[in-house]
């Protein structure tokens, strides 16, 4: 029997009431990203956006989705997801980037067993703050409340970002030639890749918890897991914006050095990667050796330290390295494209 007086709706475990109320936290948000180009405020059922063409001859639009995946069970197991909401959107703005696209705007898609507050706000707040970092607008997004298809307190997540780029500084790999060098940007940690692996290493087999920090690392591995994703976009779009040719670019995600490279590269070349141009950082070491990786599995499951990785000409690699110096990033000379014969690998490290 219904209770007098009470939603129907919200006894099923939907309450519209509260989603309604954080509309205004939303769009209190939302007010720190880019706005330039918003015509719509948060709550329509679209998001509108005017496009600037004065800065383009002939625009072309670039869009990408991606998630999240199991570091959600991390966060959750620590109560901290700011940092959720930014990998989020760098998942996304980063594919974007490869190709030269400035990011315009973003969206997400937030579906939660039951709509926690805290949760929700904290998502927010990493998702403007990935925004403001990629310099892009938050234009929208929608938050479901599902009981049922997800437990109480549980939720995942979807980002979708869209950029524009002039169609003859599209940057697709068609012009990688042997003798161009690999330049690799260090990533700040895991990302968002691999934590199906290191939940089963860490929690079932090791029996850690967040908060031991195994021998070799400074931090306890709840900080060291949940680090947010480093954003490339202004480093790539500086580097453009300076007539720098970036011969092809790849985002260091799901597959690794092997998977990711190989995307890029035109037929007739291959990548050979030193193991030597970087030091791997504690956290991998430590999974790798508690995981018993072989090494190939090793450098296709994680980034390894190298989030964002940039095919140039060798008479520009002084120039590049300085100005990634000069924004912050760390840069190493990973290796050179080098001639590949028939069935041969595409990327091969040495």
């Amino acid at each position: 029997m219904p209770t007098e007086g009470k939603s129907r709706y919200a006894e099923a475990g939907v309450d519209i009431d509260k989603a309604n109320r954080l509309v205004e936290e939303v769009r209190r948000l939302v007010k720190s990203t880019p706005r330039l180009g918003v015509l719509s405020d948060i709550g329509g059922f679209s998001g509108l956006f005017a496009l600037d063409l004065a800065h383009y001859r002939e625009p072309v639009l670039a869009a990408t989705t991606d998630g999240v995946g199991t570091k959600i069970k991390v966060a959750l197991a620590a109560g901290a997801h700011r940092g959720i909401g930014i990998d989020l959107v760098a998942m996304c703005v980063n594919d974007l980037v490869v190709c030269g696209a400035k990011p315009l705007f973003f969206l997400d898609y937030l579906a939660f067993g039951r709509l926690e507050e805290k949760i929700y706000l904290e998502l927010l707040e990493g998702i403007t703050e990935g925004c403001r970092q990629a310099d892009c607008a938050l234009l929208g997004g929608e938050t479901a409340e599902m009981p049922g298809m997800y437990p109480p307190g549980e939720y995942d997540c979807a980002g979708f970002a869209v950029g524009v780029v002039d169609r003859n500084r599209i940057v697709d790999g068609s012009e990688v030639s042997v003798g161009d060098v690999i330049l690799g940007l260090a990533s700040s940690g895991l990302h968002a890749n691999g934590f199906s692996l290191v939940r089963k290493v860490v929690f079932e087999e090791l029996g850690l918890s967040l908060e031991d920090q195994p021998a070799g690392l400074e931090r306890p591995l709840g900080e060291e897991l949940l680090e947010p994703t480093r954003i490339y976009v202004k480093t790539v779009l500086n580097l453009l914006n300076r007539g720098i040719r970036l011969k092809a670019m790849a985002h260091i995600t799901g597959g690794g050095f092997y998977d990711n490279l190989s995307r890029v590269l035109p037929k007739g070349v291959k990548a050979v990667i030193e193991k030597s141009a970087w030091e791997i950082p504690p956290i991998f070491r430590f999974l790798k050796e508690a995981g018993g990786l072989a090494e190939e599995e090793f450098y296709r499951v994680f980034n390894c330290g190298i989030g964002f990785v940039l095919i140039i000409p060798e008479e520009q690699v002084e120039e590049v390295e300085a100005v990634c110096r000069g924004l912050g990033e760390k840069v190493y000379r990973l290796g050179t494209i080098e001639a590949c014969k028939k069935r041969e690998a595409r990327v091969i490290l040495v």
